[in-house]
């Protein structure tokens, strides 16, 4: 018998570094009178701006500026941040937490509350959901046959996130055994929930259409849970209709894409060595997160970079090479990168009305609530649902079968089907909701004269949709990178 010897390598020794330089994160309130600056000093490795962005993202707090520097094995970033209410960032705990997340292992890491009242918990995975992942053609009423589906097999849905994009679309379900409790566990319930959504997805699906059906054990190392939809929207080459004609460049060292609003613009910038990346859009939050996202996930290293706001106006400029250390040399890749960032941008740029929605939580629920839609004649464009201890609260963006804004009397009569307490919030597409004139709609106004059930606010206020999150993230934590 050949015995056959093998080096060892320490489990441990990709970590070393990062144990023997741990990142040092510094909040200085005492430098700008009008935010909070956060400093983050470490040893470089991939993805940890990505890291540090999903951390202030979480918090729901908002990136004015930020410069960034990671060339020569070191990583040196500042932050420029507010809370929601253009606030610095006071709160002890939720300093303690911004300072501890960046490290590996989070320990100490306590429940803190953000500004606008949503809980931020460190992400661990529950054992108690099975991830539903689902891509295909997006249609109306197409999440009311798979909710509807998942109900009549006894699956109880804790939590759901839906995008919609270039007739595309992504959805994510966290399901549990309604009879059993816990996961939806066993290879025949797996397979058989698996075949009879492949069969709703199959049923509209013209020949040659992409449709994909994944149903995923809950497991630790799993990819945050936006970065996920990215991930799928991505694989799902939902960006191919984006940036269709291009304008100003095209030649052989630029590509420039210019899009509703969007304008991209790759270079390459020869004295550094570097391609250069122009983002320029309309402001809006969790920007910086898409876009260094997208980014992280195509391989490609951010070596300098400044992120900056002009009034509504984003401007962002990145410094990048593969992680091979090549530049975008070739016309079709920094035309695919121009097409990725255009479609990550857009991905969150939610069209329609917005309906925030607090309910008893119940067996169906989804179901009971997107079939009300459908048979109202309402498309859901972007969905997200989840617990709030025995309630169930989400938004959902709205609009005619036609894409057109939703009359107020389908919304009374969706209301009225639906039940508890629905908020009606008027937005225009990639402005922050805060900013926003809201109606406020319930179920117990029943008593109220006509007129009174509408509140205008001009200032920020909590809403609903910011429950969600704590729940998704205390749900389903993270989710496996996809490969491609």
């Amino acid at each position: 018998m050949e015995i056959v010897y093998r080096p060892y390598f320490d489990p441990e020794f990709d970590t070393l570094i990062e144990r023997i330089h741990p990142p040092r994160v510094n909040i200085d309130n005492d430098t700008c009178r009008d935010c909070t600056l956060v400093k983050v000093d470490s040893a470089n490795k991939h993805g940890i701006l990505l890291e540090m962005v999903q951390v202030l993202t979480d918090l729901d707090l908002v990136i004015s500026k930020s410069y960034i520097s990671s060339d020569g094995g070191w990583f040196m970033d500042v932050f420029h941040v507010t809370d929601q209410l253009g606030n610095k960032i006071t709160d002890e705990s939720l300093i303690l937490y911004i300072e501890q997340a960046i490290c590996a292992t989070r320990r100490g890491s306590k429940e803190v509350r953000t500004s606008l009242g949503r809980e931020v918990r460190p992400p661990h995975v529950s054992k108690e959901r099975t991830a539903l992942e689902i891509t295909g053609t997006d249609r109306p009423g197409l999440l009311s046959e798979i909710s509807a589906v998942i109900a009549e097999l006894e699956c109880h849905v804790a939590a759901a996130v839906l995008w919609t994009h270039n007739t595309r679309l992504a959805c994510i379900i966290y399901m549990e055994d309604d009879c059993k409790g816990g996961t939806v566990a066993g290879v025949n319930q797996v397979a058989h929930v698996q075949a009879q959504l492949e069969n709703v997805l199959e049923a509209h699906h013209r020949e040659g259409e992409r449709r994909s059906v994944r149903v995923t054990a809950p497991e630790a190392g799993r990819t945050h849970t936006e970065r996920r939809l990215h991930q799928l929207m991505a694989s799902d080459r939902d960006y191919e209709e984006c940036c269709s004609s291009s304008s100003g460049g095209g030649g052989r060292r630029r590509q420039d894409r210019h899009r509703d609003g969007i304008r991209v613009t790759i270079d390459y910038c020869k004295e550094r060595g570097y391609s250069e990346v122009n983002v320029r859009c309309r402001d809006r939050p969790k920007l910086l997160f898409d876009t260094v996202c997208t980014l992280t996930d195509m391989q490609y290293v951010v070596f300098h970079a400044a992120i900056s706001s002009k009034g509504p106006i984003a401007i962002q400029e990145y410094f990048i090479r593969h992680m091979d250390g090549c530049t975008l040399d070739s016309e079709s890749e920094r035309r695919r990168v121009a097409q990725c960032l255009t479609s990550a941008i857009e991905r969150r740029v939610s069209h329609g009305l917005r309906l925030d929605i607090c309910t008893d939580n119940r067996l169906g629920l989804l179901s009971d609530i997107t079939r009300a839609f459908r048979e109202n004649g309402l498309s859901i464009t972007r969905a997200e649902i989840g617990t709030h201890g025995e309630k169930a609260v989400g938004s959902f963006y709205v609009t005619d079968a036609s894409g057109q804004d939703v009359d107020r009397d389908v919304v009374e009569m969706v209301r009225r089907e639906i039940g508890g307490t629905v908020t009606v919030v008027n937005e225009s597409p990639g402005r922050p909701p805060q900013t926003t004139t809201r109606s406020i709609i319930t179920s117990k106004s029943s008593n109220v004269e006509e007129g009174q059930s509408n509140v205008v606010e001009d200032r920020p206020r909590f809403s609903l949709g910011t429950l969600l999150w704590s729940q998704l993230e205390r749900i389903s934590g993270n989710f496996r990178t996809i490969k491609s």
